[in-house]
C-alpha cells in the first residue's frame, strides 16, 4: 500500500494555522507545476498540444495564473468562468467555452474574448448564428452513445445530456461549412475520474475514426481534437495513477496510423483536465472539535461538507492523515463528520484512525479539485479560505474565508423595514 505524503511538516502547518485558522484548503504550487510539465513532456510529440484546465475544478485566479505560466489554457462553462479568464489576462484560443444549455449572452461573451466555442447540440448552430453570429472557428462535442461505456460519475453516454449524436456530427460540420465557418475542432468527454489508461486511448481512436469519416463525407479537415478530461487520480492509497506516458504512446500510434496515414495531419491534441492537474496537490486542513460516543464513535471537525462535498455526494473516498500521529497504530473506528444539519455530512464512515482528541489536526487529501469549488451556504455555513504553498515555502492567501457580512450581502435589510405582510 502506497503512502499519502504531505508537502509540509507538523511544525509548518501549526505555524500556518497561527495566522490562518482552520478549516482551509492549501495547494502545493511546486507539485502542480511539476505535474503540468510532466504532462506536456509526455505529449511533446504533438505540435500544438495544449491542456485547457477545467477551471470548474478549482476556480481561483492565482491557480490559473500558475497554470498559464506553464502553458495551459482555460476551459470555461459559464460567464463567471469566462470573466475569470478575462481578469487573468487570457483571450483568444487560450480559452475554450464548453457549456450546455447556454444562454446567448454567454456565447456573446465567449465570442468577444475570441474564445473557441464548443457547441453541445446541433440546434445551437442556428441559435449562435441568430443571436451572436458564427465565429470562424467552431468545435462540436461528440456523444458516442453505445460505442463507449461511461463510468459511475458521468453515467452512460447515451443517458448523458451532453453532445451530438454521430449523425448530428456529420450534419453539423456540413451545415457549418455551408454557413462559412473556416476552422473546425472536435471534442468528447465520456468519463470522469477514470483510472484505466486504455480507456483514453480508446477514446482517441473513436474520435480519430470520426475525423476520417468527416473528411470523407464533407471534405473538412478538422484542425484540433479535444480528448476531454476524465483522467482520474488515486484517491485510495492502494490505487495507481494513470500512466500518461503509456496513454501518450498509445495515442501517438493511433495518430500516425489514422491521422497521418489518411493525410489529415497536422492535428492538434487538446485535453481539458481538471482533477488530475490540481486534485492530488490540494489539501483540506481541519481540526477535531468534538469526540462523540453513542452507538458509534464520531470525530466532529470544524470543517463540514461545505468545504468538501464529494464524500456526501458520491460516497467518495478521501484519505485522512492525523498530523503528528502518522506513526501511531490506527486502532479506533470513527465516522468523521462536520456540523451541517444533514446526516450525510461525513468525510468518512467507519474509518480506522489513531485515537483522536479535540484539537488534533487532520489533513484530508486530494481536495485540490472539486473541493472548495463545490461549496455552498446551506445552514448559513461559510466557505473557508484557500492558501497557496509557494515553491520557496512561503504561504499566500489566495482567497479569504467568507464572513457573516458576505453571507448577508445579497439581502436588503433596509427594504425589510418597509415590507409588510
Amino acid at each position: 500500500m502506497a503512502d499519502k505524503s504531505l508537502p509540509f511538516s507538523k511544525e509548518q502547518i501549526e505555524k500556518i494555522i497561527e495566522t490562518h485558522p482552520t478549516p482551509f484548503h492549501i495547494y502545493d504550487e511546486k507539485a502542480i507545476r511539476e505535474n503540468v510539465q510532466y504532462f506536456k513532456k509526455a505529449f511533446s510529440w504533438n505540435d500544438g498540444f495544449k491542456e485547457y484546465f477545467a477551471i470548474k475544478a478549482a476556480p481561483n485566479p492565482y491557480l490559473m495564473k500558475v497554470l498559464r505560466e506553464e502553458g495551459c489554457g482555460i476551459d470555461c462553462s459559464s460567464i463567471a468562468e469566462l470573466e475569470l479568464a478575462k481578469r487573468v489576462g487570457m483571450s483568444g484560443d487560450e480559452i475554450m467555452l464548453t457549456s450546455n444549455d447556454t444562454p446567448a449572452h454567454e456565447f456573446q461573451k465567449a465570442k468577444d474574448l475570441g474564445a473557441i466555442i464548443n457547441l453541445d447540440d446541433i440546434s445551437h448552430i442556428n441559435f449562435v448564428e441568430k443571436n451572436v453570429g458564427l465565429p470562424e472557428t467552431i468545435c462540436m462535442r461528440y456523444n458516442p452513445g453505445d460505442l463507449k461505456a461511461g463510468n459511475l460519475i458521468i453515467g452512460h453516454p447515451e443517458d448523458a445530456k451532453y453532445g451530438f449524436t454521430h449523425n448530428q456530427m456529420i450534419d453539423g460540420y456540413r451545415i457549418l461549412k455551408e454557413k462559412g465557418v473556416k476552422h473546425f475542432g472536435i471534442h468528447t468527454m465520456v468519463a470522469s475520474n477514470e483510472l484505466s489508461a486504455d480507456y483514453f486511448i480508446e477514446t482517441a481512436e473513436i474520435l480519430f475514426k470520426l475525423i476520417v469519416e468527416v473528411y470523407e463525407k464533407t471534405g473538412i479537415k478538422i484542425e484540433f481534437a479535444n480528448l476531454g478530461g476524465g483522467i482520474g487520480i488515486p484517491y485510495k492509497p492502494e490505487e495507481k495513477a494513470v500512466d500518461l506516458e503509456y496513454v501518450s504512446a498509445g495515442i501517438e500510434k493511433l495518430y500516425n496510423k489514422m491521422i497521418v496515414g489518411n493525410g489529415l495531419s497536422p492535428l492538434k491534441i487538446y485535453f481539458e483536465l481538471g482533477r488530475s492537474i490540481t486534485g492530488p496537490y490540494g489539501y483540506l486542513v481541519t481540526k477535531v472539535r468534538h469526540i462523540k460516543k453513542t452507538y458509534k464513535s464520531f470525530a466532529g471537525l470544524d470543517a463540514c461538507m461545505v468545504d468538501l462535498m464529494r464524500p456526501a455526494l458520491y460516497g467518495a473516498y478521501h484519505h485522512i492523515t492525523v498530523v503528528g500521529k502518522e506513526n501511531q497504530t490506527a486502532t479506533e473506528k470513527y465516522d468523521v463528520t462536520g456540523s451541517l444539519c444533514e446526516n450525510n455530512d461525513k468525510f468518512a464512515i467507519g474509518r480506522v484512525l489513531p485515537e483522536l482528541s479535540p484539537n488534533d489536526i487532520l489533513v484530508i487529501h486530494d481536495a485540490g479539485a472539486h473541493g472548495h469549488s463545490m461549496g455552498f451556504n446551506y445552514n448559513g455555513k461559510l466557505k473557508s479560505a484557500e492558501l497557496l504553498l509557494r515553491e520557496n515555502g512561503d504561504v499566500a492567501e489566495i482567497r479569504r474565508a467568507e464572513t457573516i457580512d458576505d453571507y448577508f450581502t445579497t439581502l436588503d435589510f433596509d427594504g425589510l423595514k418597509e415590507f409588510t405582510v
